[in-house]
């Protein structure tokens, strides 16, 4: 009946009645009937789940919807939010697995692991982590440069290239050391690509102790690795990409509008890096207070 009322056609409800086999008075009972409370809350839950999956951008999965829901009041499981998100047909961006993309280098003997998988380093400009990684455009690739603090997981600086020239990853390091404190000592990591065993790397980086992922080995430079995986699978794919100035219009957009500022990430206890940032600054100002 509700689809001879969308298409404008008159159907006789007696006789409609009389083919599916329903009383009228059922039908009548059917029209007033009012929804359940536990049904109305279950609506209302769905309408925000979809506020919070679309303000995330479509990204965000059961885990930090329900985190977000129970912010606002909401009692609610992790397990019924994806419940919901099933039925819903909405669901998280997939993640591809990791592949290689650099080759090792031939200063073997001399890169070592400082880092070695301990991305929980205690205060700000602690820890850095750096690398590249390809945009494909359809006027050809374009390289993505950031530099990652890992205390909060930001992206402190990203800077693009038509090359991989090792002049790229230098104007980027050279931004960061501009914009962040470098006075207390910093590691600086990043895998064992030709750029970052260079003479000018390692003269851009001579006040920073150098710490280099094994051979092969994915893992020391995870967070990084992780962060250009997630712009590409949550944001960059979903696009036609034109060509390098619209790169940046895409890159910025989802760094400094979304990644930097809104996303909450489970390492800042559920706050945005900018967040998670300013509650240290702030916990560190207390006692002078």
């Amino acid at each position: 009946m509700e689809a001879a009322k969308t298409c404008k056609r008159r159907v006789s409800i007696s006789g409609m009645l009389k083919f599916l086999g329903v009383s009228r008075s059922g039908y009548r009972a059917f029209l007033n009937r009012k929804l359940s409370p536990t049904r109305q809350r279950k609506d209302a839950v769905k309408k925000e789940i979809q506020r919070i999956y679309d303000d995330s951008k479509q990204n965000y999965g059961a885990p930090k919807i329900a985190k977000k829901l129970r912010d606002s009041g909401e009692t609610i499981s992790t397990r019924t939010v994806g419940k919901y998100m099933h039925e819903m047909g909405i669901r998280t961006q997939w993640v591809k697995p990791w592949t290689t993309t650099t080759r090792d280098s031939d200063f073997i003997s001399e890169l070592h692991t400082v880092l070695n998988e301990q991305f929980n380093p205690e205060r700000p400009n602690a820890v850095w982590c750096t690398d590249i990684t390809y945009i494909w455009t359809h006027s050809g690739f374009v390289c993505l440069n950031c530099v990652m603090d890992l205390y909060v997981r930001k992206i402190i600086v990203w800077t693009r290239a038509n090359t991989m020239e090792v002049s790229t990853v230098i104007e980027t390091i050279n931004t960061a050391k501009t914009r962040r404190n470098t006075d207390q000592p910093l590691i600086i990591h990043t895998d064992r690509g030709s750029q970052y065993v260079s003479n000018a790397w390692r003269e851009a980086t001579e006040k920073m102790q150098r710490s280099y992922s094994h051979t092969g080995y994915p893992y020391d430079n995870a967070c990084i690795e992780s962060f250009h995986s997630l712009i590409k699978r949550e944001w960059l794919n979903r696009f036609s990409i034109l060509n390098y100035e619209h790169t940046y219009r895409l890159i910025f957009e989802y760094i400094e509008t979304f990644y930097n500022t809104v996303r909450i990430h489970s390492h800042c206890d559920y706050m945005s890096p900018d967040e998670f940032e300013k509650l240290y600054e702030r916990a560190i100002l207390l006692p002078a207070a």
